[in-house]
């Protein structure tokens, strides 16, 4: 980082002297404001509750202008890269900074086939959750629980260390994803097969059983390996700040990612696709299509406590283009299952239809976002909706995984340490028992 000609200088009415902060410029996007050396030469400290006016470290992984509804993973826009990569080309591009050649991608599809099984004790370690847990709870443990039985890959400032983590973790999510779907509805355990594509695989190790061979429909392969693509990354977001965060201590790898799979988790990131499919399930039990203007009419009412879930971002303030490419993928699966007559999903497409034409959204650009129709795709494509966030830990592991690399490698890191507004009580004496 070299610092731009210019500097920002604060100054203060009660008379204190005024001080020069470094201003650095990224290679595309804003410029940022210096302030490491803030309290040294102040005493005060900046308050950004939600730090979103704060750059918590620089990186050269992924960018988003939000403004104009862009998304870049190492340069290359998101819809070059779903249109014609797949999610292996685009785990090594998030790792390795580069596209892979015909001989790269072989080596590392092969690479990361041969990492997929999971050792057979962590089937005892799934055992041990009750079958009606959420599938999240039992991926945060699953997780975890990988530093227990992959001790040659746990620290974190060894690189051939955290390359073997970064292909292990990569390779068996979708297995472990697998395993917590599988355990939830009594069925036994279907092992990867390495004949089989990543996502394919996948597909396989979900809905094979040992007494019925199941043959991935290329379709629905392709619609989920798009879902993966489009969740592979997203910069500075809760789970990965999380994951970078954790890692900074100098945990293992699989640690910080456990972490992130339990930040991943809650309803305003992770879990938006869930609730924007609890969300359609409830306006169809209240009388479906034939209701959504009446559902429309309390959105718009504030003084009602009815959110339309799956539109609008807190990043983007044009079209997600996520949800550009998802929405195509969610017409030719509904064509290829013969869905579009299925009453949610006919539901889901007024609701889409209304949304893009409203001038009460266009105005607010509540656009569906990837959520929206993600949660779309995979309802059709058969998996449950409390599967849908640890398939978005699936996905996004491989960005966890490169942005933590990044940190690590970075020689400005430093173990996090956000500060405070102290508001509570100062310094008091404690009074004996029989006086308070």
């Amino acid at each position: 980082m070299t610092p731009s000609d210019v500097k920002a200088t604060l100054s203060f009415s009660d008379g204190s002297p005024n001080i020069d902060l470094p201003i650095y410029k990224g290679s595309v996007g804003p410029d940022v404001i210096d302030i490491r050396k803030l309290y040294a030469q102040t005493g005060k400290f900046t308050y950004d509750p939600g730090f979103l006016s704060t750059a918590s470290c620089n990186s050269s992984i992924t960018y988003i202008d939000g403004d104009k509804g862009e998304l870049l993973y190492r340069g290359y826009p998101i819809e070059q890269l779903a249109t014609n990569c797949d999610f292996l080309d685009t785990c090594h591009l998030l790792l390795y900074g580069e596209l892979p050649n015909a001989q790269k991608k072989a080596d590392f599809d092969k690479l990361v086939t041969n990492h997929t099984m999971v050792n057979e004790q962590m089937q005892f370690f799934l055992r041990g959750f009750r079958r009606d847990a959420h599938p999240m709870a039992v991926m945060t443990g699953l997780v975890g629980g990988m530093s227990a039985f992959y001790h040659d890959s746990t620290d974190i400032n060894n690189p051939e260390h955290r390359e073997i983590a970064a292909i292990r973790l990569i390779a068996k999510m979708p297995t472990l994803v697998a395993m917590a779907y599988k355990y939830s509805i009594g069925q036994p355990l279907i092992y990867p097969r390495n004949d089989l594509g990543y996502t394919a695989n996948f597909m396989h190790m979900m809905f094979a059983t040992p007494c019925e061979k199941y043959e991935p429909n290329e379709v629905l392969v392709r619609a989920m390996d798009r879902i993966f693509i489009l969740h592979a990354d997203h910069e500075q977001n809760a789970s990965t700040s999380t994951v970078r965060l954790c890692g900074s201590s100098g945990t293992n790898p699989f640690a910080a990612i456990a972490a992130g799979v339990a930040c991943l988790w809650g309803p305003a990131h992770g879990g938006a696709n869930e609730a924007a499919l609890n969300m359609l399930e409830e306006i169809q039990r209240n009388g479906g299509v034939e209701k959504v203007g009446e559902f429309i009419k309390q959105v718009k009412d504030k003084n009602s406590n009815v959110k339309l879930m799956g539109f609008g971002h807190r990043v983007y303030k044009n079209y997600d283009p996520r949800a550009k490419l998802m929405r195509e993928t969610c017409h030719e699966v509904l064509n290829a299952l013969g869905l579009h007559d299925d009453p949610l999903f006919k539901l889901a497409m007024a609701l889409e239809k209304i949304a893009l034409e409203d001038e009460y959204f266009v105005a607010r650009k509540l656009y569906p976002n990837v959520d929206f129709y993600s949660g779309i795709v995979q309802r059709a494509i058969g998996i449950p909706v409390n599967l849908f966030t640890a398939i978005f830990a699936l996905a996004r592991t491989v960005g966890w995984i490169a942005q933590l690399n990044e940190m690590i490698g970075d020689p400005e890191y430093k173990i996090g340490r956000p500060r405070q507004l102290f508001v509570g009580s100062n310094s008091r004496d404690v009074k004996p028992l029989a006086q308070r």
